[in-house]
């Protein structure tokens, strides 16, 4: 079925993933397309997470710091004509890459989004799943996981200067404007068992990595970036209205997530400011 078709390079990074890897790794090989090339790009995982991404990838590559600087290592060292960003923590439905070459084939797409399911154990995972459920088809939160490799190319892949948001970021760069299109298959993220320190830690980490991402795209970061007040809710009001336990566990999560990101912002600024200060004056 996929005689004389272009090769698809996969690309992993990881961290400390031995949890979650090797489903997310099988769920890659089991693409009902081929061929596929698999890379995994490890950033010093001191678990298992290598020996697992030898037993399926065909590269392992050791690089760091940070995912955007993994995943633009993946991509020089991919020989695939196109491209499929995958976190450690996702499972990858059997038809989302010909589905994604489909779209590219029939509507010579830039980039083609993969809408994104939650799963995981607990209250706040539940929060979560049913928080991912109102943003399928929503410009505003998806982002673009697949490209052709001359496109992603030539904007120069993931802006390594950002510690969040680079996936909007990569989006927005390639779309110059327009909506990227959809494939109906999902990727399935697990979240696991989701502590609310460790949330609000991420969401400080984000807030801090804000002021660089707004710099590029000013007005239209702040509704992609903004936690609490989405459109997708209001749109899916009946949804909330019919389950109000869930609904409310959302409400309180964004706001103490939109109280976590403002303090990285506040804490981002005056980093910022006292290494102004610091800096010697020229005379």
């Amino acid at each position: 079925m996929n005689a004389g078709a272009s090769l698809v390079s996969v690309i992993v990074p990881t961290r400390n993933s031995a949890r979650t890897l090797e489903s997310c790794l099988i769920s890659i090989r089991s693409q009902a397309y081929k061929p596929i090339e698999l890379i995994v790009v490890d950033n010093a995982s001191t678990d298992q997470t290598v020996e697992i991404a030898k037993l399926h990838a065909d590269l392992v590559e050791a690089f760091g710091p940070e995912r955007s600087a993994q995943r633009n290592r993946g991509a020089r060292l991919a020989h695939g004509a196109h491209l499929l960003f995958i976190d450690s923590d996702m499972r990858v439905a059997s038809n989302v890459v010909g589905e994604c070459m489909d779209v590219v084939r029939t509507r010579h797409a830039r980039g083609v989004v993969i809408p994104e399911l939650s799963v995981g154990e607990g209250f706040l995972a539940r929060c979560r799943a049913f928080e991912r459920s109102c943003y399928v088809g929503d410009d505003m939160v998806e982002a673009a996981r697949f490209f052709p490799r001359p496109v992603f190319e030539a904007v120069g892949g993931f802006d390594e200067s950002l510690d969040a948001f680079e996936d909007w970021d990569l989006s927005m760069r390639i779309g110059v404007g327009s909506s990227l299109p959809r494939v109906r298959s999902y990727i399935t993220h697990d979240e696991g068992e989701l502590r609310l320190r460790a949330v609000m830690a991420k969401k400080r980490l984000y807030g801090a990595s804000f002021l660089r991402y707004w710099r590029k795209h000013s007005r239209s970061a702040l509704g992609k970036a903004n936690p609490l007040f989405r459109p997708a809710f209001l749109r899916n009001w009946p949804k909330f209205v019919g389950h109000p336990v869930l609904a409310t566990g959302v409400i309180v999560l964004k706001s103490l997530e939109a109280a976590a990101a403002t303090w990285g912002l506040v804490e981002g600024q005056l980093g910022a400011r006292r290494e102004r200060g610091s800096r010697p004056r020229s005379s």
